[in-house]
């Protein structure tokens, strides 16, 4: 595991050492990011006290899509968090496609980016604080009276995740959908949908597609499967 004070972006740089060779499962966090990026090309917020680090996946032979990790570190964050939050019950859930929620409001992100057989996967935690969004309420695991390093959250972090990429790997994608599910807000949860076209759709969450696309009931009785776009619950 690597740990530096300050860098413009853990994934910029994870980036650069997978192709300079570095091997599966290397860790690098940052205290700060100064160029912190999230989905879209957005902007993140990366103030000391919050946990902000990048991952590296070997593509293998067999392995699912790799698109897919992005429900794998979904499914690790939210273990890692529920570790810290034994009680939290169903107030801490999953949402499409990769956003972990205390009641209702933002706690993390994740970011995937390609580099030939190279996944980098970064991850962003509200620890201490969280960033004002335009668009949705964010909270911080400070909000909630827990007071978490971000050292800590690496070491939980990089332990769920080894577990759930084995898992990935050796079980396929069903195996990750499953934990998902169970972890995310229940079927039949409104949600809207702006997908990338600018359409805007609203229905019920009728769970993931077997491919992790989210499946969408729509009031006149279709489901619409969405495999990108930005979610929010109604």
């Amino acid at each position: 595991m690597l740990h530096v004070p300050e860098t413009g972006s853990t994934n910029a740089d994870l980036r650069q050492l997978a192709e300079a060779g570095s091997e599966d499962g290397l860790w690098l966090r940052a205290d700060r990011q100064t160029a912190g990026r999230g989905r879209q090309g957005r902007d993140w917020s990366s103030p000391s006290g919050n946990f902000y680090g990048s991952t590296l996946v070997r593509l293998r032979a067999g392995d699912p899509v790799p698109a897919t990790l992005a429900l794998v570190a979904a499914v690790a964050i939210e273990e890692a968090v529920r570790a810290c939050l034994p009680d939290i019950g169903t107030r801490l859930s999953l949402k499409w496609p990769n956003d972990l929620l205390i009641d209702g409001a933002k706690l993390s992100g994740i970011l995937l980016e390609r580099s030939g057989d190279a996944v980098v996967i970064g991850m962003g935690i509200n620890l201490a604080s969280a960033p004002q969004l335009p668009d949705r309420a964010t909270t911080a695991l400070g909000d909630h009276g827990v007071d978490v390093a971000p050292a800590t959250m690496q070491a939980l972090l990089a332990d769920a995740m080894t577990r759930w990429v084995a898992i990935w790997r050796e079980h396929g994608l069903s195996a990750v959908i499953e934990r998902w599910e169970a972890r995310a807000h229940p079927r039949g949860t409104s949600l809207t949908a702006k997908l990338p076209d600018g359409q805007v759709l609203t229905g019920a969450f009728e769970g993931l597609a077997s491919d992790g696309a989210l499946r969408l009931g729509l009031a006149n009785g279709v489901t619409h499967v969405i495999h990108a776009g930005d979610i929010f619950l109604v």
